[in-house]
């Protein structure tokens, strides 16, 4: 089976019409939902929130049997994401994309069930501490992407859950988790 680092490729990663757009729409839905779980899952699996479209993601080739996905279906695959909520455009001329492995809502949620699991009700964290700290290794909160997480914490103070506040500088951005 062939990897990407530790990211086990499916075996359809080795079939030639994969990296090509395929003209016959069933085909083409096939290929996009394909395409979309292997991005969503090697991104997660090697915690990549951000891609542009220029980028040389080395899951855009295939060394192998020598074939790169062209611009158009890198674009293709990443507005179908955003189609289906499972990414966001974060420019407007579409070239970089924020990956949603869990929507904002899930993200919210696994931040309330972070908090509750670790007793952090009550207590207040800076948005660093959040993504980089401690308290965060080995959860799907290491190294999340910071307007993601600003993102989900908002959502949490419009119900109520948190108070978000500003520092002195955007290291020291803090977030109070309600008790």
């Amino acid at each position: 089976m062939q990897k990407l680092g530790d990211f086990k490729l499916p075996q359809f990663f080795n079939y030639l019409p994969f990296f090509t757009l395929q003209p016959v729409k069933e085909t083409r839905d096939n290929q996009v939902k394909l395409w979309k779980e292997l991005i969503l899952g090697y991104c997660r699996s090697q915690r990549i929130f951000v891609i542009g479209l220029e980028e040389d993601l080395p899951l855009f080739s295939n060394p192998v049997i020598e074939r790169s996905l062209s611009h158009e279906a890198r674009e293709v695959f990443l507005s179908a994401m955003v189609n289906e909520g499972r990414a966001e455009w974060m420019d407007k001329g579409h070239k970089k994309c924020l990956l949603l492995w869990l929507r904002i809502q899930e993200w919210a949620d696994y931040i309330l069930n972070f908090v509750k699991e670790n007793g952090f009700e009550g207590s207040v964290m800076t948005i660093e501490e959040i993504r980089s700290g401690i308290e965060t290794r080995g959860t799907e909160l290491a190294r999340i992407d910071r307007g993601l997480l600003l993102q989900a914490l908002k959502l949490l103070e419009q119900k109520g859950k948190v108070a978000i506040f500003k520092g002195a500088s955007t290291d020291d951005d803090g977030v109070k988790f309600s008790a």
